[in-house]
């Protein structure tokens, strides 16, 4: 069945970093468009990036310049390198695999605290 793993969250300072990685499985990779979400519990669903199925990458105002998603079709996973974390990225990020359907993963949880 599909599966979509994220990990890599955690609690980071101000300006720190963190790598999310998400591992998918039961479908076929390389044709979906792959992005990155996330929500602020009693907010709905932002979306932040989104890497085509070509490799084109398209990020949200909020994140642009700050964060890098990429994907490596070879071992079925996408990645999303944060830098210069702020508190108002807290959320829980979710990966998304896009083409026909629609995947979703179960998410991780990032904190940006001191």
């Amino acid at each position: 069945q599909v599966q979509l793993v994220e990990s890599g969250g955690g609690l980071v300072q101000p300006g720190g970093s963190l790598r999310l990685s998400c591992a998918a499985s039961g479908f076929t990779f390389s044709t979906y468009a792959m992005r990155w979400h996330r929500q602020v519990p009693g907010n709905g669903r932002e979306w932040i990036a989104t890497v085509s199925r070509d490799g084109y990458t398209f990020y949200a105002d909020s994140v642009k310049d700050r964060f890098t998603i990429s994907r490596d079709n070879a071992k079925n996973t996408v990645a999303l390198q944060m830098n210069s974390l702020q508190p108002e990225d807290t959320a829980i990020y979710y990966c998304v695999a896009a083409y026909v359907e629609e995947y979703w993963g179960q998410g991780t949880q990032v904190t940006v605290s001191s």
